[in-house]
């Protein structure tokens, strides 16, 4: 066997664990840059028998929580592994997962997760409430102070290593699993991903689209901008496809251009569906989808949060006791 193949291959208690490859993306996290100094600081340990926290990254889907844990990754110099979570993920997907090799004997092959844990890197748990409580039930030893799995198929029980880190990513949508209790006591501290400001969504788009003309990238910024405000889940992910497909549509013919204007809109229909047209009437169906609970936005709302001691329609309970 090479020596490169040897560092592909781990032996546990006799068995022979093929190792995944580590994720070589890069790209760093733009603004926000407190969430980030947050989820560096779970991973941190204080003293030689302090364990490192695994935190649950909560946003609505593409707002970049799983980018925000990938640059964390890069900070900490730590080799990066992403699983993907999915409903009908098992539980030797996520440890050890036996292969039939050429030869006809069977082969071994540790996940992503499995391999970060033994080679002392970050793995990344994405979209994690989409997996389902049998699956969770098989990390509850990793996420506490044993940090082992117990993987069935290959009868063995893995040590992570020391260096170690893990983060879940969650959407906040209805498509997913409700998570035990069990599990969501060992995913401490829960730290939120929002929409970013209009400073940092258009660094994101200038980031991902250096190519794109100023005028396109203030058209969107604005547009996403005013989505926010309006508590809808166009996010900077959604901005940056619908502009691609702006800007591809103006290079199509460059001998019967299309106006921007036209390519834009365009891209905004059939990127993010008819209701994108007009946020305001979208937003108007939400809150009576939502059952008219959604209280209406006045322009106070674009400049105070809603406990700011300012906001002038704040309704102050200590101002009314006396």
């Amino acid at each position: 066997m090479s020596k490169q193949a040897a560092s592909e291959h781990i032996e546990i208690d006799g068995v022979l664990l093929k190792l995944s490859r580590p994720n070589d993306t890069t790209g760093g996290w733009i603004g926000q840059r407190e969430i980030l100094m947050q989820l560096l600081a779970c991973w941190l340990t204080v003293d030689a028998s302090d364990l490192p926290l695994t935190p649950r990254l909560i946003g609505p889907p593409g707002v970049g929580k799983t980018q925000l844990a990938m640059a964390a990754a890069a900070e900490s110099k730590l080799p990066l592994y992403i699983y993907q979570c999915t409903s009908d993920t098992r539980p030797e997907d996520l440890l050890v997962t036996p292969v039939l090799s050429q030869n006809g004997s069977i082969a071994y092959h540790a996940s992503p997760l499995v391999t970060a844990m033994i080679r002392g890197g970050v793995c990344i748990l994405d979209e994690g409430n989409r997996m389902n409580e049998k699956s969770w039930a098989s990390l509850a030893p990793l996420f506490d102070q044993r940090r082992y799995v117990e993987s069935i198929v290959a009868g063995i029980t893995i040590p992570a290593s020391p260096n170690f880190r893990a983060a879940v990513t969650m959407n906040q949508d209805e498509s997913t699993f409700e998570i035990p209790d069990y599990i969501l006591s060992r995913l401490q501290p829960t730290l939120g991903v929002g929409f970013p400001n209009k400073q940092d969504e258009l660094a994101i788009l200038q980031y991902h689209l250096p190519f794109a003309e100023a005028e396109m990238l203030a058209m969107t910024v604005e547009f996403l901008q005013r989505s926010h405000e309006l508590r809808l889940d166009f996010s900077p992910r959604d901005g940056i496809n619908m502009l691609r497909f702006a800007l591809k549509r103006l290079a199509q013919d460059p001998e019967h251009p299309i106006s921007r204007d036209k390519a834009w809109r365009e891209a905004l229909e059939h990127c993010l569906g008819e209701e994108a047209l007009d946020l305001e009437a979208a937003a108007e169906r939400r809150r009576r989808t939502l059952g008219g609970d959604a209280v209406p936005l006045g322009l106070a709302d674009f400049f105070f949060d809603a406990d700011d001691p300012l906001h002038p329609d704040r309704d102050d309970e200590d101002d009314d006791e006396l």
